[in-house]
């Protein structure tokens, strides 16, 4: 038999049990649970996220954290809308309240480009198009309208319409909604003073720098009723485009907490907790004129 022949048939039968081999392995079950076929399936495991912290939740909010979203300028506290919010969610991801750690971050920095300090920041920063292509946010935890807020007797306090603000000075705290309604909803003759914080625009407004400022609808309710009492919700903004402005929990941008916290804000929405959080907390919050 000729040497190539003879060769053939020697390696033959070893290819053929490779190859059975190899079948035999297709066609084994395989797990169920398999890590590289499911790696988020455990993603969200309660108190086990990938956090900035290991074993700590890390949520920040500017300074001064205002009221009504925050009491006493203590976000830790559990008190306001927004601290009982935070922990709410803290709960549902598996956090207690030991486990929570607060940090300070400014209301712009929050939503800029770059990697963050936080699992997520709660500070009433509104859900946009524009935003998410910096940051993540989760669902909203709150359904917001923007307000007017004049003092008792001027001019501005007699508007009952969109048209009638167009003639007065108008204030709000940058980077904020409350500074894009004046801009793309009043369009005033004048351009609107920017303030880099709310303090300023009320002392501006205190002072006649501003005829009115415009701000999310619960702090005009807590500003008029608390801090400038001699000014008045003038009335509040229809939602532009018939869609709800929500605030958002703001996220890394791709943070793979995003899912998870999204989640643990559909629950509370959905049994309950949200509504009665803001029953407690914003139950003053109740309905202005409507500009239009």
């Amino acid at each position: 038999m000729p040497l190539a022949q003879r060769a053939l048939r020697r390696t033959a039968p070893a290819a053929t049990v490779a190859l059975l081999a190899v079948a035999a392995v297709s066609c084994a079950p395989q797990p169920e649970d398999n890590a590289a076929a499911s790696p988020s399936v455990n993603a969200c495991d309660k108190g086990k996220l990938a956090t900035k912290s290991s074993g700590k939740l890390t949520i920040a909010t500017d300074e001064p954290a205002y009221e009504p979203w925050f009491k006493d300028d203590k976000p830790a506290n559990g008190e306001g809308y927004e601290s009982a919010v935070a922990y709410a969610v803290a709960k549902q991801l598996g956090y207690p309240a030991s486990d929570v750690v607060w940090q300070s971050v400014p209301f712009n920095k929050a939503f800029a480009p770059g990697e963050k300090t936080f699992d997520f920041d709660i500070n009433q920063v509104s859900i946009s198009t524009e935003r998410k292509k910096a940051v993540d946010f989760s669902s909203g935890y709150y359904d917001v309208r923007q307000a007017v807020i004049a003092l008792k007797g001027s001019k501005a306090a007699k508007a009952t319409s969109i048209a009638d603000l167009k003639d007065v000075k108008l204030g709000a705290q940058v980077g904020t909604t409350s500074l894009d309604y004046i801009n793309d909803v009043v369009k005033p003759a004048e351009a609107p003073a920017a303030y880099a914080k709310n303090d300023q625009a009320k002392s501006a407004l205190k002072n006649g720098q501003v005829d009115a400022i415009v701000v999310d609808l619960p702090t005009a309710f807590y500003i008029t009723a608390a801090e400038v009492t001699d000014a008045e919700i003038v009335g509040q903004f229809e939602n532009s485009g018939g869609t709800p402005e929500q605030f958002g929990l703001v996220l890394d941008k791709g943070s793979a907490l995003t899912s998870c916290v999204t989640d643990a804000v559909d629950t509370l929405r959905e049994d309950g907790t949200l509504a009665s959080i803001e029953k407690q907390w914003l139950s003053d919050a109740v309905d202005a004129p409507v500009l239009k």
